[in-house]
C-alpha cells in the first residue's frame, strides 16, 4: 500500500472501530443523523433562486466550461465520434480563441486510445494541466458483474491510458444492506487504478442516486464511497432518471464539507446528468461554493458530467461576449 491509502485505511478502522465488515459499516453509517428532506430541498430551492451579477455571470460561465467532462457514452461510440468529441474539447469555440477548454472529455474504456491519442500533447497525464482522459468502467451503467470482470474493465482503461476511472457501485447489494461488499468492491477498484510507474488514476465512484430511493442512503452511500477510498463522488451514470439534482448534490456536498471538517482531506463531487443549462450549472456553482466552499470551484474537486450542457453554456459566454444582454446589473438565475 501507499502511504495515502495506509493513512486511509488506518483512519477508516478508527472511525468504525474495526475492520469494514457489514456490521461494523451498518453501525457507522446508521449513526450519521438522518436528512431533513423538507429542510435540504428549501436550501437547495434558496441556493437555486439567487442573483448574480452580469461581470460575476462572465467569470462563472468560464468556470463551466473548466469544470465539464464532456461525454460521450453511446452503444453506438465510433473512434471518428470521440475523436470529434476531442476536437470539441480542445476548441469549444472556434471563433473564439480566448474560450477555455474543458477538464475531461469521458468514454467507454475501448475508447480510451482514440481520445488519448486525438488530445496528443493536450492530454498531459499525471498533471494538473491539460485535458484528462476519464473512463466508465466496473460494466457501466448497470454494475452487474463479476468483480473479476469490474477489475479487469478498470485495468485495462488505465493500461490505455485514463486518467480517470468512473466506478459504478452495486446499488443492489447496498439496497440489500451489504455494505461491506460495496467497500471491498471499491478498495479492489482503487487498487486496479494502480499504473505501472506506482501513481493512480483517479477513482470517480458513482452512487446511481436515482436508484437508492433516499436522502438518507444517498447520504450513506456518500460516506461508504469515501471510506472506501474514493477520490470524488459522483450522482449518477446519466442513464436512470432522476439524475443529478440540486437537493442531491446538495447532500453529497455536506457530507464532502463535514468530510473535510473530520480528517482535512478534500473529496471531489460530480453531477452527472440533467444538468443542461448555463442556468442549472450556475446553480450548482452557487451550492458549491456556499456548501463546500470556494476551493471546491476547481477541476480537481468539481466536474459537470454532461454532453450537451457545454452548447448552452457557448451560447450564453457568446451573448454576453457581443452584448447582447441588456446590462443590467444583474442577471437573475431562476
Amino acid at each position: 500500500m501507499t502511504s495515502t491509502q495506509l493513512a486511509t485505511r488506518e483512519r477508516t478502522l478508527t472511525l468504525l472501530g474495526g475492520e469494514a465488515t457489514d456490521a461494523n459499516l451498518r453501525r457507522y453509517l446508521h449513526g450519521i443523523p438522518g436528512v431533513d428532506a423538507v429542510g435540504l430541498e428549501q436550501r437547495a430551492n434558496g441556493l437555486g433562486t439567487r442573483s448574480i451579477k452580469t461581470t460575476s455571470k462572465a467569470w462563472a460561465i468560464d468556470t463551466i466550461i473548466r469544470l465539464i467532462d464532456l461525454t460521450t457514452l453511446e452503444g453506438s461510440d465510433t473512434p471518428g465520434k470521440v475523436r470529434s468529441l476531442v476536437a470539441k474539447a480542445l476548441t469549444p469555440d472556434p471563433g473564439d480563441p480566448d474560450c477555455p477548454r474543458v477538464a475531461a472529455v469521458c468514454v467507454y474504456g475501448d475508447m480510451v486510445p482514440y481520445a488519448v491519442e486525438a488530445l496528443g500533447s493536450a492530454h498531459a497525464a499525471g498533471t494538473d494541466t491539460g485535458i484528462k482522459v476519464a473512463a466508465v468502467a466496473t460494466a457501466f451503467p448497470s454494475g452487474r458483474a463479476s468483480l473479476t470482470v469490474k477489475l479487469a474493465d478498470t485495468t485495462d482503461a488505465v493500461a490505455a491510458g485514463a486518467d480517470e476511472i468512473d466506478m459504478v457501485i452495486d446499488r443492489g447489494a447496498f439496497l440489500s444492506g451489504r455494505y461491506g461488499q460495496v467497500f471491498d468492491e471499491i478498495v479492489a477498484v482503487r487498487e486496479a487504478c494502480r499504473r505501472s510507474d506506482g501513481t493512480f488514476a483517479h477513482l470517480k465512484v458513482i452512487l446511481e442516486t436515482g436508484e437508492l430511493n433516499t436522502y438518507d442512503n444517498v447520504r450513506r452511500a456518500s460516506w461508504l464511497a469515501i471510506l472506501a477510498g474514493g477520490d470524488f463522488i459522483k450522482t449518477s451514470t446519466g442513464k436512470v432518471s432522476p439524475a443529478a439534482t440540486l437537493p442531491t448534490t446538495l447532500s453529497m456536498l455536506e457530507v464532502v464539507r463535514d468530510w473535510y471538517r473530520l480528517t482535512g482531506e478534500k473529496i471531489g463531487v460530480k453531477p452527472a446528468g440533467g444538468i443542461r443549462t448555463s442556468k442549472d450549472a450556475i446553480k450548482h456553482l452557487v451550492t458549491v461554493a456556499e456548501t463546500a466552499g470556494e476551493d471546491w470551484l476547481q477541476p480537481n474537486l468539481f466536474r459537470f458530467g454532461a454532453s450537451s450542457l457545454l452548447n448552452d453554456v457557448l451560447l450564453q459566454r457568446q451573448k454576453l461576449v457581443t452584448g447582447h444582454y441588456s446590462g443590467a446589473d444583474y442577471v437573475t438565475i431562476d
